[in-house]
């Protein structure tokens, strides 16, 4: 089995393959970025939250801490889901904060920024929200997204607030809370009559309405006054449009050696750049050593050069170049990622000086499964957590059903008192003749399996008989496993606002910026 980045990452122990660990916070801290034009970057935030409609004092406040000339950042992002899209979206962004909450000073002020990927065109990615609602109805809302595109060129159309509202009438739930999330999503689709009505822009107004209290800025890199910013560094890539891809490549290797899989892999020809084409669709640009490509057409490097002088939101970032593109324009003291995103930040060490950067310190993000009060009372009636029933849903309801009949049969304990007395009989029968050892030894390892097996079995059909009774099995996969995802990857996060009120979003910003658990809503 290979190896887990992410799990290596968390013990200090893959120093090869990333500069700093999460026990080297107060290193990164200590380090400086003298060189960024601060002044140049908060006024390109300024224009993008007015463009945006955001543009109030809590936001000037922190376009002052930014200001400063020792000021940093924590970072995160995502895809622009749509309302929010799954919840690990909102806590990340709730971890970015309450890191910068806890690094920031005056000296030295720590400002949370929310990368919003609007550069994106994966349409599947963003185009689906799942809610739940009291009447244990899985309500999921697809829009026509279209393919191929940047999410920040995509319009919010009227019919989609339409297909949202009609979701919102029919999800059970308190008129009073209803009422307070169907504010802020027509607030997020209107923009207090902002000229920016696109679906990155819905996202980003309700992260912002959600986080920024908490001292959260959105950043949408395809705002021309930020794209701007980040050219001189996508000019720099121009220049040895291969050499990136060809650091990730033997990353990968290295990666490979020890023993880990590769999150990404660069083929022969293939630069970590993208070209916004006139049919309006993104693509690859590949490189022979002379000319630029897509499957469409090639370029020269004078004519993407020029693109990129007079539209910089036209030639984007790939997935291994984007990072250290963002790092060009924050003065990034960490970067807030799930396990994916360490994954992929293993490769992308050398790729940093490229740019004349160091890459900063990957923190691992927040993670929150919500359990609402008739889900708590669940598990703990089985005696199980929710990870646990996220792994075995059958497995848990089924043991304990047989726990309360005072049914040992399933329980993990026969299986280890059968594996006991089987290892002490083949000890017994080597002692009478030892020819007998590797016949006996091949009974064990195949009789072991079997009866876990049909423990599982019966485990499971315990499980499906309480189903069909009482729903519970049900019940435990809609909260915990919507759609057979784990929660955070799938359920929408104003779920919970729409029947818990704000009481779910104070919870949440009350955590530790590490915050890994489950938290029940109160």
């Amino acid at each position: 089995m290979a190896r887990n980045v992410a799990a290596e990452y968390s013990k200090g122990t893959l120093g090869e393959f990333l500069r700093l660990s999460p026990q080297d916070l107060e290193r990164a801290r200590a380090e400086r970025r003298p060189e960024l034009d601060r002044e140049a970057l908060a006024a390109a935030l300024r224009e993008y939250h007015r463009d945006l409609g955001t543009l109030d004092a809590t936001v000037e406040a922190l376009l002052t801490r930014l200001s400063h000339p020792e000021s940093r950042v924590v970072v995160t992002g995502q895809q622009a889901g749509l309302l929010t899209g799954p919840a690990y979206s909102v806590h990340k962004g709730a971890g970015a904060a309450l890191l910068a909450q806890k690094l920031n000073t005056d000296d030295a002020p720590v400002v949370a920024v929310y990368w919003v990927a609007s550069q994106d065109h994966d349409a599947e990615e963003v185009a689906s929200a799942t809610l739940l609602d009291l009447n244990e109805t899985l309500h999921r809302l697809t829009l026509d997204v279209p393919a191929g595109v940047p999410v920040g060129r995509v319009a919010w159309r009227d019919e989609w607030t339409a297909e949202v509202l009609t979701l919102l009438e029919r999800f059970e739930a308190p008129a009073e809370h209803r009422a307070a999330v169907r504010a802020r999503i027509e607030r997020a689709i209107s923009g207090n009559g902002s000229p920016r009505t696109g679906y990155a822009d819905v996202f980003a107004r309700l992260i912002h309405g959600l986080l920024a209290p908490a001292g959260l800025l959105v950043l949408d890199p395809m705002h021309p006054a930020l794209a701007r910013l980040m050219a001189p560094a996508l000019a720099r890539e121009l220049e040895q449009p291969l050499t990136s891809s060809e650091r990730i490549e033997a990353a990968a290797e290295r990666l490979s050696t020890a023993g880990f899989t590769p999150q990404l892999r660069r083929p022969a020809g293939a630069t970590n750049l993208f070209v916004e084409e006139d049919d309006g669709q993104r693509r690859l640009l590949r490189f022979d050593g002379q000319t630029f490509s897509t499957d469409t057409r090639a370029y020269t490097r004078t004519e993407l050069r020029a693109q990129l002088d007079a539209d910089p939101t036209r030639l984007t970032p790939a997935a291994g170049l984007r990072p250290a593109i963002q790092d060009a324009l924050l003065p990034t003291l960490a970067f807030v990622v799930g396990p994916g995103e360490i994954a992929y930040g293993a490769q992308l060490k050398d790729v940093y000086p490229l740019h004349g950067l160091q890459q900063p310190l990957l923190w691992p993000r927040l993670s929150v499964t919500w359990l609402e009060p008739n889900v708590a009372r669940l598990l703990r009636r089985l005696h199980a957590t929710a990870a646990e029933v996220q792994a075995d849903p059958e497995g848990v309801l089924g043991r304990a059903l047989a726990r309360e009949r005072g049914a040992g049969a399933v329980a993990a304990g026969r299986l280890q008192a059968l594996e006991a007395e089987l290892e002490q009989l083949i000890t017994d029968l080597a002692q009478l003749d030892p020819t007998l050892v590797g016949a006996a030894e091949r009974t064990r390892r195949r009789t072991l399996p079997r009866v876990a097996h049909l423990q599982r079995q019966a485990a499971s059909a315990l499980a499906r008989a309480e189903d069909e009774r009482s729903g519970q099995l049900t019940r435990l996969n809609k909260h915990l496993l919507p759609n057979g995802v784990p929660q955070e990857r799938e359920m929408n996060f104003l779920t919970y606002l729409l029947k818990h009120g704000e009481t779910p979003l104070r919870q949440l910003l009350a955590l530790d910026a590490g915050f890994v658990g489950e938290v029940e809503i109160s």
